[in-house]
């Protein structure tokens, strides 16, 4: 046991005397914070229980593995027919895990405060440190805080800390949760007078383009035995540079929480926007006797905004379509494990698509997504939960709501509130209640809670629908027979939330004169990457019913990419974004969903496992509607033309094209004209019916008669090379960095071979370790966390990660019958 807590022990004192340094008052950010938290996420033991053998003990015999967290043990398991997750909770098992970990505390920490931190734990966790008991907490989607000080051996003694994670009960979501510590963990070290958790407020109560007025809300948290006089300075910074000051001296009485406000004024403000995500920095200082013992960040945007009843989404003054996706919080082959990069990747492929806003779908997200969309430029509807009191699952939250709902809300707004990102609250989703008394009772209190810790952003809840109407008779809407959602009528919300029901959109300003409109969830269309049926001009509702299972459907479960499937409650991507796009006062959109997710696979049940709702596939691959969106939400000139050319002979083919900034789109094959094409009215994609005959498809599209662009699709000959490309080849040898590699399968000349379903086998050299692989396939029941996969239509993905060591990390992959490739990533 000795040897084991000597391999275990994290030292964590140097990082502590870090944190702990106390420095004088500067002109320049770098020189003036130091971060008081760090890291806790190395060298823990890790046991999953055998619920037979086990039970609900560890104990001697208890055999440990040694991992970094995040962890998400779920997405380690085997696909099972059999879950108690069911098909919806992806097929993996959840089960009863247990994590524990060694450290030291320097001595010199004794009289501060230690605190410990989890950003996350799925679900139901229990804590102890060194045999103390500190609680628990059922959801898994909340941070929490426990102060650890008065348990703690302090100098060469060491510390154990164990956390039970119990995520047995099945089913408990209508996705996939994952389970296990799988967010970030810290170790907090303050003075006993600090700035409490969470504890500061930032607002701007009025900006223009001369001045912005700021703010501060500062929550002093004092743990002396005595009153202190304490001097509090708040500095705001641009980057580096010094923009305001503002101190204030007050007396805190002993064993006391107490909040103070300032005041300061930002001259010629750089706006927070999406296209320039501007940021600013508040550095609080607390000090002591002209020392400095307490310093605490917060980043802020400075914007105005509000949501007008006939323009929509107004941001700084300027009319903002929100061109949004829903977003569960799986990241694919990773799971549930948090993971910067891999978040950041996914921002980045959805900014490229054109998508400038995000929704939590279901439930509080991590902190780091929400900090990228600070950086990056995202309009976020934060969301804190999917049901209330009466539940959707067997057991899930609705099962702790009358304990731990007003705890969790509260803890989500004030994490939450300081960014900028965030422009609306979203206190449910589909919740049953929505249309009985109960649920606005419920409705009235969260809304409530939330305009209690901020006044400032809109409250909304997605609701399917907020009215239903007649539409047989809706053209004379007078005649329209209209049955009113309860938390729609009950004047709880700010704006009106829509899942679906796009065809009542147009009547919102009749049916809710006085509450702005958004489109909470919209769509639901169904794709699998690269499989297209024979005739794409026929919209087919997959299943025929929510509540009748599907039996129909294609071989494979596959689902055609064309813009043709649709849920029953949705509709295609193109017949809601005409909708959306026509009115100036529908503020916008958010798509079911921007990515595949693991679980809920409609229109099928097992053995699909994973979604096929998104617009990108599960391995980040972009399905071809993802050119549609680019081609009307960015500047980018765009010619996707579609499907593969590898057809039998004589068949014919509906060939699409999405094209932007251009009159026509011309058609050839094999340098004969297929004609020309060009979109008529609403139209968002032209088509023609080809007779297949190998060779080259040409689309060239034109702007008064001058080429805009060219677009070329050949016929592939057999799989013949394997092609591998890095989304980075250099990455940080920090220990969580990621190169997300492609690999396509290419014919002798290089051509995509678009039905190539090779396995791939993967070997790397070097520091680091391959953490994922996945093609996007459905039905895929092959590990995501092995070193072989097999591809998707051509095309598959492996993630790299990095160690804590600088060097070459070389990737090689092979497959019978092809040509091995590899690739070099440096990790420095």
């Amino acid at each position: 046991m000795k040897n084991k807590r000597k391999y275990l022990s994290k030292t964590v004192s140097l990082l502590m005397l870090t944190a702990g340094i106390l420095l004088s008052s500067c002109s320049k950010k770098e020189d003036v914070f130091v971060n008081r938290k760090v890291s806790f996420n190395s060298d823990w033991s890790f046991h999953l229980n055998d619920s037979i053998a086990d039970k609900d003990t560890i104990g001697t015999t208890t055999k440990w593995r040694t991992l970094n967290v995040p962890h998400d043990w779920s997405i380690e398991g085997k696909f099972d027919e059999k879950s108690p997750a069911g098909y919806g909770g992806g097929s993996l098992n959840g089960g009863l895990g247990w994590y524990k970990k060694t450290f030291k505390v320097n001595a010199a920490d004794s009289t501060k405060v230690t605190s410990i931190t989890f950003d996350g734990v799925y679900k139901n966790s229990e804590v102890w440190v060194n045999g103390h008991y500190l609680g628990k907490r059922p959801n898994g989607y909340i941070g929490f805080q426990y102060e650890i000080s008065s348990y703690l051996n302090y100098g060469e003694k060491d510390n154990e800390i164990i956390v039970k994670v119990d995520n047995s009960k099945q089913p408990n979501s209508r996705w996939y949760s994952g389970s296990g510590i799988f967010r970030n963990v810290w170790i907090e070290t303050t003075d006993k007078l600090h700035v409490a958790q969470w504890g500061t407020y930032i607002t701007t109560p009025k900006v223009t383009a001369e001045k912005a007025s700021i703010h501060l809300e500062t929550t002093i948290k004092n743990q002396y035995p005595a009153s202190k006089k304490a001097t509090i300075t708040t500095t705001i910074f641009k980057e580096d540079t010094k923009v305001t000051s503002v101190t204030q001296d007050i007396t805190i009485g002993t064993n006391a929480d107490q909040t103070i406000k300032q005041e300061m004024q930002v001259d010629a403000p750089i706006l927070w926007s999406v296209e320039k995500p501007e940021l600013y920095t508040a550095v609080t200082e607390i000090s002591l006797d002209d020392k400095i013992i307490d310093q605490y960040k917060t980043n802020f945007g400075i914007r105005n905004f509000k949501f007008d009843l006939n323009k929509g989404f107004i941001l700084n003054g300027k009319q903002v379509k929100i061109k949004g996706v829903c977003l569960h919080h799986d990241l694919g082959a990773l799971g549930s494990a948090i993971n910067t990069r891999a978040i950041e990747r996914q921002l980045e492929i959805l900014k490229g698509m054109g998508v400038n806003g995000i929704r939590t779908s279901h439930n509080p997200p991590a902190s780091e997504l929400l900090e990228l969309c600070d950086k990056m430029g995202f309009i976020v509807m934060d969301e804190a939960f999917d049901m209330w009191k009466v539940s959707k699952t067997k057991y899930d939250y609705s099962n702790d709501w009358d304990k731990w709902h007003k705890k969790d809300l509260i803890d989500q707004l004030l994490r939450d509130r300081n960014h900028p990102s965030i422009f609306i609250w979203s206190i449910g989703n589909e919740i049953p209640q929505q249309w009985d008394e109960s649920g606005v009772t419920i409705a009235k209190e969260l809304a409530a809670i939330t305009r209690q810790y901020d006044k400032t952003r809109p409250i909304t809840a997605a609701m399917n629908p907020p009215v239903n109407m007649d539409m047989k008779v809706s053209m004379q809407f007078e005649k329209a027979k209209v049955q009113y959602n309860a938390i729609a009528a009950s004047g709880a919300l700010d704006i009106i939330g829509y899942n679906y029901a796009h065809q009542t959109y147009e009547y919102h300003q009749k049916n809710f004169p006085n509450t702005p409109f958004i489109a909470t969830e919209t769509t639901s269309a169904l794709e699998t990457r690269g499989y297209y049926d024979a005739v794409s001009d026929s919209i087919k509702n997959w299943p025929v019913r929510w509540d009748i299972k599907f039996t129909q459907g294609n071989p494979g479960n596959t689902v055609s990419a064309y813009d043709q499937v649709q849920a029953p409650w949705g509709s295609t991507h193109e017949a809601t974004w005409k909708v959306i796009k026509k009115y100036d006062f529908l503020s916008g959109m958010f798509i079911w969903t921007g990515f595949d997710y693991i679980g809920e696979p409609t229109p099928y049940e097992w053995p699909s496992v994973s979604s096929y709702f998104g617009v990108v596939d599960l391995a980040g691959f972009p399905k071809d509607v993802y050119y549609m969106y680019q081609s009307e939400w960015t500047n980018k000139t765009v010619l996707h033309l579609f499907p593969h050319w590898n057809w039998k002979a004589g068949q014919t083919v509906d060939v699409w094209a999405y094209y932007n900034n251009a009159d026509e789109v011309e058609l050839f094959l094999n340098g004969k004209s297929v004609g020309v094409r060009s979109k008529k009215g609403d139209d968002l994609h032209v088509m023609w019916k080809v007779p297949f005959e190998a060779g080259t498809l040409k689309a060239i599209s034109r702007k008064n008669g001058k080429t805009v662009l060219e677009s070329e699709i050949k016929t592939a000959g057999n799989p013949s090379n394997l092609k591998l490309t890095a989304d980075r080849s250099t990455i940080k040898a920090d220990g969580n960095d990621l190169s997300f590699v492609t690999v396509d399968i290419l014919d002798a000349k290089g051509t995509l071979a678009p039905n190539a379903n090779n396995e791939i086998n993967f070997s790397l050299k070097g520091d680091g370790k391959i953490v994922g692989v996945c093609s996007g396939d459905p039905v895929s029941h092959e590990s995501y966390k092995g070193s072989k996969h097999t591809a998707l239509n051509g095309k598959c993905l492996v993630i790299i990660q990095s160690s804590t060591k600088t060097g070459r990390l070389e990737l090689t992959a092979k497959a019978n019958g092809l040509k091995e490739a590899a690739i070099v990533i440096t990790a420095e």
